[in-house]
């Protein structure tokens, strides 16, 4: 396709421009107003897909739109370049990590310059740095003394493949790690947690305040779970003198007089004492069982597929007074709860179930509909067979329950999380070393802040072992204590890659502080991040690893002053699919950027993907993606043609009075302006870059139809709105159409966001659409300030509509003015 203009020479021309004249770049002494929009930093896997491309366009077209509107703009870039990819990449090929890291990022670098994203690449971040790693690991040392780092033995998913753990969001529904297709194990490991629990209501409730995708934030509540209710004990049998008790937590107390058995998790520590010996081998192998099953595997499907094992024990229900079973089950999980729970078929699904396969008891204590033959009845309902709470509705006999409870001293409302503390130990090389040594004499040791950063060495060996490669090496594990200068071995674990994402944008404000990971003054200038962009997937852990730092590090005083919550807005766009699978490089189904770079050009490439659908919907890329791409580059080209004026065609135009045409396009402009704004502020950029297109015929209209040609004033200022409200979204052709107009010097995107006048941006007259039965019957200019009853009147009287009625009255008139008018026979 012939181009109007040489694309891939212009583009090279502003890219370079924006660099060397430092458009973007802001400090915190900035007299401009501070606005902090930040694209989620990417793991360099390589060259931009396009996923990349339609992230970091929403994002470049906030930064350049909010410059334009005055505002000082922080728009960094970094890398989260830690992870297992390198490391693999290393077992398989023997190129170090951090060579294989450097060479992606180069690559994807080049890419988002390509792009003509524009960013403060001053302020660069990467998580490999040994800057950053010395203050990733000073902040883990304030959260060791502060309590909320500590070291235990816990079950981990472990995945063979890529030899490390696995949180559990990492894990599928059938049970494989989701980057290696492996089948995960369980193993029992010492290792590193961070306290998120001690965060856990504040993180909850936070969520309110946030202008963030309501399915986010729900997402993150589940995820955090929280559940009011009350633990109680149930008193084990035969263990009279020594009070021994099964403590269990339920949010159903009221329900409590059908409980008709308890379950344990396997790995509860009662489970040896409870248990009697006729039954202590078919415990033994359920409990071998469940530590070689994942946590998914264990809780999920139905209750009647799980093994349950009954130990022999029994305790007894303090409601009803009776003994009751306890079994043990795979299902029940010593993380959550008490590790283990009252049993009540007769209420809940699970529950039921159990009971039907091992031939326990049923008990209902809600009463169900006349009728009812069902199962378990899980709705509110009179309770019966209930004691003392007998008659009473659900929420009057559970507070009636809890009462009782606390009478009795068997127990005490509670409240309960779904949410764990944050296991970050990783056992690979590729990370940011977590640093401690062990001690004979001293146990767990810091090292102390003037030795730090601890890197890891170069010259390791990478084997598909499961051990981390720092293990092996000859001098790294072997070190001195700080304490008593003594033998001590280094921890060999590196953390959780999601530690370095959890406060990259705080160090963003200051990158250069030699002194502390940032200055909190020049932290509060920038924060909290007004925008914030990435996709769906970091929905829950990226993004409330985040806030429980920012909290924490308000907390100990690393970020005093710093607003508790970082990302003031989210928006999470849409990812893209092909053949109906999300576009990715695993999947083998990318469709590289560069290819366009090539040839149309990145501001058709932008455009297409501010143009394909609304930027938080998932979005198909087919056959036809290219046909929209190639419009997109001719849609440039006409308003190149518009905007740039062929030789011997300057000054050409007439002046005096504006006349009706004439003050058409002049509304049309107010209204372009007006609407592009709006559009942008309410992320709908589809119908932006829409009004862009349909303004650009007007144009070209008005142009070529008007008999002695456009009014000169008219034509040049819908000329450069049309460019200005381009310049952010095709910034290349916007900036290159802009100097071609207004000579060497001039700056589209340092001229300001053009204002528009609220009374000519009112349409006078719009089209009003009448329909009988649905069916379009007319078109009727009308005052785009028309009532309801003037609208009616007209639709009414308009010959094509009586010609459709035929004599019938109708039967209702719906009126939406100015805009439609349907008339229902």
């Amino acid at each position: 396709m012939a181009q109007a203009y040489d694309v891939q020479e212009v583009e090279r021309k502003w890219q370079a421009r924006w660099a060397d004249e430092h458009t973007y770049e802001v400090d915190a002494d900035d007299p401009r107003p501070p606005r902090y929009v930040l694209c989620m930093y990417p793991y360099p896997s390589g060259a931009a897909h396009q996923g990349h491309v339609r992230n970091y366009t929403f994002g470049d077209l906030l930064v350049r739109y909010r410059t334009m509107r005055g505002d000082a703009v922080l728009s960094p870039f970094g890398f989260d370049s830690f992870g297992l990819p390198a490391e693999n990449a290393a077992i398989r090929t023997g190129e170090h990590p951090r060579l294989f890291t450097e060479a992606r990022i180069a690559e994807l670098k080049a890419s988002v310059r390509a792009l003509g994203a524009v960013y403060d690449w001053r302020r660069e971040v990467r998580s490999h740095d040994p800057a950053y790693i010395k203050w990733n690991q000073v902040i883990f040392l304030h959260m060791l003394e502060a309590g909320l780092a500590y070291r235990a033995l816990a079950p981990v998913n472990w995945c063979p493949g890529c030899q490390t753990v696995l949180a559990n969001e990492q894990v599928t529904a059938d049970g494989r790690c989701e980057r290696s297709g492996d089948l995960v194990v369980q193993r029992d490991l010492e290792q590193w947690f961070l306290r998120t629990t001690a965060y856990a209501e504040e993180l909850l409730r936070a969520l309110d305040g946030l202008d963030w995708p309501e399915r986010v934030k729900t997402m993150q509540r589940n995820w955090i779970g929280r559940s009011e209710g009350v633990e109680f004990d149930l008193p084990v049998v035969g263990h009279e003198s020594d009070g021994l008790a099964l403590r269990v937590f339920t949010t159903r107390p009221d329900t409590s007089f059908g409980m008709t058995y308890a379950v344990m998790a396997p790995e509860h520590p009662l489970v040896d004492v409870i248990t009697t010996e006729d039954r202590r081998e078919a415990v033994d192998e359920l409990r071998a069982e469940a530590a070689r099953a994942t946590e998914l595997d264990r809780t999920s499907g139905a209750a009647s597929e799980k093994p349950g094992v009954d130990t022999g024990g029994r305790v007894v229900n303090p409601f009803s007074g009776q003994a009751i079973p306890v079994y043990i089950a795979d299902y029940v999980l010593m993380r959550y709860g008490t590790g283990a729970i009252m049993a009540v078929p007769a209420e809940d699904e699970r529950d039921w179930e159990f009971a039907k396969v091992h031939g326990l008891p049923v008990v209902r204590t809600t009463q169900p509909p006349q009728g009812f033959e069902g199962g378990a009845w899980t709705e509110d309902g009179l309770k019966i067979n209930s004691g003392f709470l007998d008659g009473m509705d659900a929420a009057a006999a559970k507070e009636q329950a809890i009462e009782w409870i606390e009478e009795e001293a068997i127990g005490a409302r509670t409240v309960n999380y779904r949410l764990r503390d944050w296991l970050i130990s990783r056992q690979r090389y590729w990370g940011c070393p977590i640093p401690v040594v062990y001690c004979p004499d001293h146990g767990i040791v810091p090292v102390p802040e003037d030795e730090l950063p601890v890197l890891a060495p170069d010259d390791v060996e990478f084997l598909p072992t499961g051990d981390s490669p720092l293990k092996r090496h000859p001098t790294f594990r072997h070190t001195v204590c700080a304490v008593c200068g003594g033998p001590a071995e280094r921890e060999t674990d590196t953390m959780d890659t999601f530690v370095d994402s959890s406060w990259y944008f705080l160090r963003f404000c200051d990158p250069w502080n030699d002194k502390a990971p940032f200055d909190p003054d020049t932290a509060v200038h920038f924060m909290p991040v007004d925008q914030y962009i990435g996709g769906i997937e970091h929905a829950i852990l990226h993004l409330m690893y985040a806030r429980f730092y920012t909290k924490a590090l308000v907390d100990m005083d690393v970020a005093a002053g710093l607003p508790r919550e970082p990302f003031d807005r989210l928006f999470t766009q849409g990812m893209i699919r092909m053949d109906s699978k999300k576009m990715s490089k695993s999947k083998g189904n990318l469709v590289t950027p560069s290819r366009y770079f090539d040839t149309v050009g990145a501001d058709a490439l932008r455009l297409f993907h501010l143009f394909v659908g609304p930027p938080a919907d998932d979005m198909d890329w087919t056959s036809q993606t290219d046909e929209v791409i190639e419009g997109c580059a001719r849609y440039l080209d006409r308003v190149w043609r518009l905007a740039v004026p062929e030789p011997g065609e300057e000054g050409e135009g007439r002046g005096g009075e504006r006349r009706a045409p004439d003050v058409e396009v002049q509304r049309a402009t107010h209204r372009l302006i007006a609407k592009v704004t709006d559009d942008i502020e309410r992320w709908s950029f589809n119908t932006a870059v829409a009004a862009c297109m349909e303004f650009a015929n007007a144009l070209q209209r008005y142009r070529r139809e008007t008999p002695d040609g456009p009014h000169a004033e008219t034509y040049a200022e819908g000329v450069d709105a049309l460019l200005l409200v381009l310049a952010p979204m095709a910034p290349h052709f916007s900036a290159e159409a802009w100097e071609r107009r207004h000579g060497p010097g001039a700056r589209v995107h340092t001229t300001p966001w053009p204002p528009y006048d609220p009374a000519l941006a009112v349409a006078e007259t719009v089209t009003l659409v009448v329909q009988v039965n649905g069916k379009v019957r007319d078109r009727l200019e009308v005052s785009a300030e028309i009532d309801e009853g003037e609208a009616r009147r007209l639709a009414l009287a308009s010959p094509k509509v009586l010609e459709a009625l035929d004599g019938a009255e109708p039967v209702r008139v719906v009126v939406r003015p100015p805009r439609l008018v349907n008339v229902v026979v």
